[in-house]
C-alpha cells in the first residue's frame, strides 16, 4: 500500500510540475496555445499540449511576442530570428542652425525728384521728359501761330506749365493786309481863260487830271489760309469751304475758286467732290478735261479763295 501511494503521489507531482513548466505561445490568428516545446526545425516548432497531444506550429503562424518568447531559448533563436520584425529606426531629429543673412538698407525717405535724381534710370527719364516737353513747345508754337523762340523759350523754364499755358490760349490769326490802291498822283494844268468849273476836280487855278492807274478791282479780294495759322484737316474745309461740296453753288459762289497749293503743283479747285479723314479729293480742270485729284492734308501749303477772274 505504501508503495501504491509513492507511486500516485510521483506521478501527480511530475503532471503537476508539467503543467507549471508549460508556456503559454499566442498565435497569429488570436489564439492561443498552451504546453511545453519538444523540438525545433526551420519548419516550425513542435509543441506538447497539456492534453499529451502534439502539434505542429509554422513559423508564420505564431505572433510576434510568441517569436520574441522562443528568441529566448538559444537553440530555438536561430530558427527564430529570420521571422522576427525589427522595429524601423527613428530618424535623428537635424539640429538647424538659424544663420544671420544681410539685409538691404531701406532708402531713406525722399521727395519723387530726389529720388528720380539719384537714380541713373531716373535720370535719364527726366531728360526724354524734358526734351518732351520742348518738342511739344514746338508744336504748339506752330499750331497756335506763336513765335517758336518765345514758346520754347517758356517751356524751357517752366517745364510742362509753360506748354500747357500756349496750348490754352487761342490760335493767333494773321491780320489780312489791306487793300493796296495805287497812289492818284494828280497833275495840276492852268487853262488860261477857262470858263467856271465845270466838273468835279476843277478848282480855279486850274484842272486836276488823275494819272492813268489801276482802278480799286471790282472783285472781292482773295482770301488766304496757310499752313501755321490754320489747320488743314476734314473739320476745316467743311467749315471753311461749304458751298464747294454742292454740284450747282449759290450765285454768291459760282465764280469763286480755290487754289490749292502743295510743294509739287498748284491746283486750281472747281468743287471738292469728296473728303476723309486724311485726305481730299478736288475737280480741277487740266487740259480743257475736269478730273478729280486726290491730295493728302500734310501736302497742302496754302490754299486761296479768290473769284476766277482774279
Amino acid at each position: 500500500m505504501r508503495t501504491l501511494f509513492w507511486t500516485i503521489l510521483s506521478l501527480g507531482l511530475c503532471g503537476w510540475l508539467t503543467a507549471a513548466r508549460a508556456d503559454t505561445f499566442k498565435l497569429m490568428d488570436g489564439t492561443e496555445v498552451s504546453g511545453s516545446i519538444v523540438m525545433f526545425n526551420d519548419g516550425g516548432v513542435t509543441v506538447r499540449t497539456l492534453t499529451d497531444s502534439y502539434t505542429n506550429l509554422v513559423w508564420p503562424k505564431l505572433s510576434q511576442d510568441a517569436l520574441k518568447q522562443m528568441a529566448q531559448n538559444p537553440k530555438a533563436k536561430t530558427f527564430v530570428e529570420p521571422f522576427i520584425e525589427t522595429p524601423p529606426a527613428r530618424p535623428k531629429n537635424k539640429e538647424i542652425n538659424v544663420r544671420e543673412v544681410s539685409r538691404l538698407e531701406l532708402a531713406q525717405h525722399q521727395s519723387l525728384l530726389a529720388a528720380l535724381l539719384s537714380s541713373s534710370v531716373g535720370f535719364i527719364a527726366l531728360l526724354l521728359i524734358y526734351a518732351a516737353n520742348v518738342y511739344a513747345a514746338y508744336e504748339i508754337a506752330i499750331v497756335r501761330a506763336r513765335p517758336i523762340g518765345l514758346v520754347m523759350g517758356v517751356a524751357a523754364v517752366l517745364p510742362i506749365l509753360g506748354p500747357v499755358i500756349f496750348v490754352s490760349l487761342p490760335m493767333r490769326v494773321a491780320p489780312e493786309p489791306a487793300e493796296t490802291q495805287p497812289p492818284a498822283e494828280a497833275q495840276a494844268f492852268s487853262v488860261p481863260g477857262a470858263a467856271a468849273p465845270v466838273a468835279e476836280g476843277i478848282s480855279a487855278s486850274g484842272i486836276q487830271v488823275a494819272a492813268a492807274g489801276s482802278r480799286a478791282a471790282a472783285h472781292p479780294e482773295a482770301q488766304i489760309f496757310q499752313r501755321g495759322q490754320f489747320m488743314f484737316n476734314r473739320r476745316f474745309f467743311e467749315t471753311k469751304f461749304s458751298g464747294f461740296f454742292s454740284v450747282i453753288r449759290r450765285p454768291a459762289e459760282k465764280d469763286l475758286v480755290l487754289v490749292v497749293k502743295t510743294a509739287r503743283a498748284q491746283l486750281i479747285v472747281q468743287r471738292i467732290t469728296r473728303i476723309a479723314a486724311n485726305e481730299a479729293h478736288f475737280e480741277v480742270v487740266q487740259g480743257g478735261a475736269r478730273q478729280e485729284i486726290m491730295v493728302p492734308f500734310a501736302d497742302i501749303q496754302e490754299i486761296q479763295l479768290k473769284h476766277k477772274d482774279g
